[in-house]
């Protein structure tokens, strides 16, 4: 597999907001906000996991909350496949 990016990166570092063009994004509604949740751990149990560098660099790049973003993204990923997948259910 090649990994290599074809993006132009220092294109894309400067770029400001308005040259981003998000006009196939329809707006969000009232209705997207009510059913919003914030998604942050209260507690976090200590593991030692394998993550490519790439991907650890990316989360630790976001200062001091990475652990906690990454955390979260790992729930949000459990969640989405908790009545999707053969996985065992948590007792």
């Amino acid at each position: 597999m090649n990994n290599t990016s074809k993006t132009d990166w220092s294109k894309i570092d400067a770029m400001t907001d308005k040259d981003i063009d998000t006009s196939d994004i329809p707006p969000l509604s009232d209705d997207f906000f009510v059913k919003a949740q914030l998604r942050d751990c209260a507690s976090l149990a200590t593991v030692v996991i394998h993550v490519d560098p790439e991907t650890l660099a990316w989360f630790q790049l976001q200062g001091e909350v990475a652990e906690r973003q990454m955390a979260a993204a790992l729930r949000i990923y459990a969640e989405a496949h908790k009545y999707t997948d053969n996985s065992r259910k948590l007792a």
